[in-house]
């Protein structure tokens, strides 16, 4: 079984973004980029399929400048076989991004494809289900155990009323959620040995599709400072100033 999986690159959540002077976007010269975090867990779910034999082969796809070489070569680390790289410097959104999978999917046939259920920058939560929809396959999200047997598979996922399982005929798509596993740590030996794996660059317009942006950002803003707290005297106090003041009660 092939699995391919999606990775971003995104700013390090460590990091607190600034929005431009401008406020034409996030400002993100020189601050620390790396892997979507939800991207990481399905590249280690996707490792760890291969390593229990039920995958024979992991490809990692990533979308967006060159940089993103940095990384696929990250999930080579984690264990990854091999990596392909869609170089462009079009501002890709979601759609972009489900089309120009859609069309490696066609190329490398996966039997699963794990992507992570959103990126950290823009909170889209499109890109899986868009996929899903373009390649006529079945679909899971925010997934919490992956369970592979029989060209079937079996995912429990979390939902408002609680859990849910969903079993899938593959070939098909799932996202993945914080609580399906805890990435490894990426050791040396693996850094040095991912920068020898096969990493193939291809481009939208050898994939014949359009990354044309269909959405205009009109302008970005920082949220609103929050006000000084006040201290009350009292329960009778807080409750006057809740409704005469605040009027939430």
């Amino acid at each position: 079984m092939k699995v391919l999986v999606a990775v971003k690159r995104v700013v390090d959540f460590n990091v607190s973004v600034r929005v431009k002077s401008d406020n034409t976007g996030v400002d993100i010269a020189a601050v620390k980029m790396s892997m979507n975090p939800f991207d990481e867990i399905a590249v280690e779910e996707a490792v760890r399929l291969r390593e229990a034999g039920v995958a024979i082969e992991v490809v990692a796809v990533s979308c967006g400048v060159a940089q993103c070489q940095e990384t696929l070569r990250t999930a080579l680390a984690i264990g990854a076989d091999r990596a392909i790289l869609v170089e462009t410097q079009t501002e890709l959104q979601p759609l972009a991004v489900a089309k120009l999978l859609y069309a490696l999917v066609e190329e490398e046939k996966p039997d699963l494809i794990i992507v992570g259920k959103q990126a950290i920058d823009d909170d889209s939560n499109q890109t899986g289900q868009m996929l899903a929809a373009l390649a006529g396959i079945p679909q899971a999200t925010f997934a919490a155990k992956i369970t592979i047997a029989d060209g079937k598979a079996t995912v429990s996922r979390e939902v408002d009323g609680g859990a849910e399982t969903l079993k899938l005929t593959l070939p098909a798509l799932v996202t993945t959620d914080l609580r399906l596993n805890e990435p490894r740590y990426v050791t040396l030996p693996n850094i040095m040995k991912a920068k020898k794996k096969p990493l193939a660059v291809t481009t939208p317009e050898e994939l014949h599709v359009d990354v044309k942006p269909r959405l205009k950002t009109l302008r970005v803003a920082e949220p609103a400072k929050r006000a000084v707290g006040q201290k009350v005297a009292d329960v009778a106090t807080l409750v006057d100033k809740l409704k005469t003041e605040a009027k939430v009660i």
